[in-house]
């Protein structure tokens, strides 16, 4: 990897997050109501609404073969989702691990697999019903969900990959939606988040913390502060 995790330009970050740890530059737009970050190589954009309700989309990264081409992938968080599902997602974006992405190539069932191994190997519910390929928490709270039909029109930046946790999966308190080519390896660092909430997963020793519930816990509190005024937009 070329290390382009690391150099960022964007608005200071609040909460635990790696790209507290890159070399920052404040970057922000004409409107007091949204902050962007933008990698230096101009490929990798983040932007966050500040004022978005629990069930618009507070977060957006998108992803770029070069600064002028289309969307190679785009992923959304709604307003509501948990500050722990928010630190991994920035935490891997600041990683600079598997950016890169086969452009062209269509979603193999290898790559289903490796984003929904944690849900798996934790005993998720595995269903299929047509188009949909799902995997439901035990307790029927949080899941994921596949859409093979817009996983076959990869150009068009469908909503293929829906995370998301509540009492109904048709009205969910959070999610995260993803297009076909997010990498896999990104969608495992989020599965693989879901998996450890439930309990059904042997208990992190690393310390006494308390981990924050993905199911319960109010909206989160990354958010990005204000800064001086440097005009960018996509």
């Amino acid at each position: 990897m070329d290390g382009r995790g690391r150099n960022w330009a964007l608005g200071q970050w609040r909460g635990p997050t790696a790209l507290q740890h890159a070399e920052l530059d404040r970057e922000r737009t004409w409107s007091d109501e949204t902050t962007h970050a933008i990698h230096e190589s101009q490929t990798l954009h983040i932007e966050r609404v500040h004022e978005a309700s629990v069930d618009e989309t507070a977060w957006t990264v998108a992803a770029y073969e070069t600064p002028v081409s289309d969307r190679m992938w785009v992923l959304a968080a709604t307003g509501a989702t948990p500050a722990p599902v928010l630190k991994e997602l920035l935490d891997h974006l600041a990683d600079g691990d598997g950016w890169d992405t086969a452009i062209g190539a269509p979603v193999d069932e290898k790559m289903v697999t490796a984003a929904t191994q944690p849900l798996s190997d934790a005993g998720w519910k595995h269903t299929v019903d047509g188009r949909w390929i799902r995997w439901t928490s035990p307790a029927g709270n949080a899941g994921l969900q596949f859409d093979a039909f817009a996983a076959q029109h990869p150009s068009q930046n469908l909503a293929t990959w829906t995370v998301w946790a509540g009492p109904d999966p048709d009205k969910p308190t959070w999610a995260v939606t993803a297009s076909p080519h997010t990498p896999s390896s990104l969608l495992a660092d989020l599965s693989e988040t879901l998996a450890h909430d439930t309990g059904l997963r042997r208990p992190q020793t690393a310390g006494p913390e308390r981990r924050t519930s993905l199911f319960t816990s109010p909206p989160a509190a990354l958010a990005v502060a204000a800064g001086p005024t440097a005009s960018r937009s996509r």
